[in-house]
């Protein structure tokens, strides 16, 4: 079997990673013109948790209390700019995610944030490891994210009734 080279699976990397952010706001300023279910709120934490299958190869494994601070990292640091630019308003009985000027800003501005953290760590764990710790990372910033984002949608819902 061929290998592939570091500098290939790290340009590889940041090149997926960047394709995803962008990706992320385009549907977001998409979805701003749909109204908001409870289904939407909880399917994206819920379809990206089968990541967590990547941990079932060997050379993804860190010690239990690297993983905890990369998950704790996304719920405390990474979750806030997007659970501040998230708002919903009732329009005709549709609950809406109002778009915030600043959310293509906050995400652009977290992937640089998170590709400086990723040249830093990956000097120190293998390119599996800084993906695991990354998605954690990640993982933390989404569950808090879609958690605010689920009570302030009932908190709309209950005072709109």
């Amino acid at each position: 079997m061929a290998q592939i080279s570091p500098s290939y699976l790290q340009i590889g990397a940041t090149l997926g990673m960047l394709i995803m952010a962008l990706l992320a706001i385009f549907i977001r300023l998409k979805a701003s013109h749909r109204p908001v279910t409870i289904r939407k709120i909880l399917i994206p934490p819920l379809g990206m948790s089968t990541g967590f299958f990547m941990f079932v190869v060997p050379e993804t494994h860190f010690p239990l209390w690297w993983a905890l601070i990369a998950f704790l990292v996304g719920w405390f640091i990474f979750s806030y700019p997007l659970i501040r630019s998230t708002r919903f308003e009732k329009v005709n009985e549709e609950i809406f995610a109002t778009r915030s000027r600043s959310f293509a800003f906050i995400l652009l501005g977290l992937l640089a944030v998170r590709l400086i953290l990723h040249e830093v760590i990956q000097q120190y764990v293998t390119i599996p490891q800084t993906g695991g710790l990354f998605f954690l990372l990640a993982f933390g910033m989404i569950v808090r994210w879609r958690v605010y984002m689920y009570k302030h949608y009932k908190e709309v819902v209950a005072a709109s009734v």
